[in-house]
């Protein structure tokens, strides 16, 4: 069994965040959300993982590396142009041979992993398998209609009227067979190979495909909205850690993470929450559901519900943010700003509150 994990895509919905930070690489509790996928991978058992990259591709590879520090061997593919999901199939067949192997979406968080998904397919063996999940809202989804036994029977593309309210999770488990489907099938009308065609194809064709549902917590973190949500349910497993320095003056309140080298003075932190290695926060309040990521510099200010990532400095109020690496805000509107903020970017708030 190998994986492939797809590292590529532009971010476009993160804008203007992944103008110069990859979608992948973005922090979800002051880590990766690409590296919550690597860890599932090695602990489900798989060693040999091929990563597709587009135009983010040297940082992505200098954040990885050869996957040593993962326990993994990973290789890279470049992809020239986002032509879609099948394509990245196509592109990897050598990487992959003769090997089933695991599709996992890099952008994606799966909390308990992909081992059920794995056992679940060793056990039954079918030609694909599709991780599902309940959904309020199908029609935003990829949707699989299931019958008896876990079999898919059919897919439909964020459908107007949902015949399911399965949508398919960024994972898949197939068998060789998947590269006669992905050279089978056309492009669609955004011009990209889709993997839900391909699979639509092994169906009419005969072959059997299976769903796997995932009971847990699953986000695909694309956009502002979904990142902050999946950042709060990561947060929400997390256990009190106190390894930085904290004063007699603060109060710590619930599951808090603060790393080691964290200076953390007249504040009251409110968990969950975690502040990175080497932060400085002073005479400030923060949490519930924030991440300060490391070396930040957070003074005067009240955060909720935010990632502030590496480096920034934060003066002022902020609630429903993303602020990005080396950021600097400060002033005050008279209420929490909500801020989407690029790296190496500045944000000056002023004015009253109307």
């Amino acid at each position: 069994m190998k994986a492939l994990v797809l590292a590529g895509g532009r971010g476009t919905r993160l804008r203007p965040f992944t103008h110069t930070v990859p979608k992948q690489l973005v922090p979800v509790a002051n880590k990766p959300v690409l590296f919550y996928g690597l860890e599932a991978i090695k602990d489900a058992g798989i060693t040999d993982v091929g990563v597709i990259v587009g135009d983010h591709g040297p940082a992505i590879q200098s954040a990885l590396g050869d996957g040593a520090a993962f326990g993994l061997n990973i290789s890279y593919i470049e992809q020239h142009a986002p032509l879609g999901l099948a394509h990245c199939v196509m592109i990897a067949q050598d990487f992959l041979g003769d090997a089933d192997f695991l599709l996992y979406l890099g952008d994606n968080v799966i909390i308990d992993g992909v081992g059920p998904l794995l056992d679940a397919f060793w056990r039954s063996r079918p030609d694909a398998m599709v991780m599902t999940g309940k959904v309020a809202n199908p029609s935003e989804y990829g949707v699989a209609e299931v019958g008896p036994g876990g079999v898919v029977t059919g897919l439909a593309e964020k459908p107007a009227s949902p015949r399911s309210d399965l949508a398919l999770v960024g994972a898949y488990v197939f068998t060789p067979v998947i590269h006669q489907a992905v050279r089978s099938i056309k492009p669609s009308w955004r011009n990209e190979r889709e993997i839900t065609d391909a699979i639509d194809w092994l169906l009419r064709s005969g072959w059997r495909v299976e769903s796997h549902l995932h009971g847990g917590y699953w986000k695909d973190t694309g956009k502002v909205e979904d990142l902050l949500e999946c950042n709060r349910a990561v947060l929400d497993t997390a256990e009190r850690s106190i390894k930085g320095q904290v004063d007699d003056t603060c109060e710590i309140r619930g599951p808090v993470v603060i790393e080691e080298g964290a200076q953390v003075s007249g504040s009251r932190i409110t968990g969950p929450a975690v502040i990175g290695v080497a932060a400085v926060v002073r005479d400030s309040q923060v949490g519930p559901y924030t991440s300060i990521g490391a070396d930040c510099d957070i003074a005067g200010a009240a955060i909720e519900n935010s990632v502030v990532c590496a480096g920034s400095t934060v003066r002022g109020s902020l609630r429903n943010s993303l602020i990005g690496r080396e950021a600097k805000v400060s002033g005050d509107i008279g209420r929490p700003a909500s801020l989407v903020l690029g790296d190496h970017s500045q944000a000056l708030l002023h004015g009253a509150a109307s």
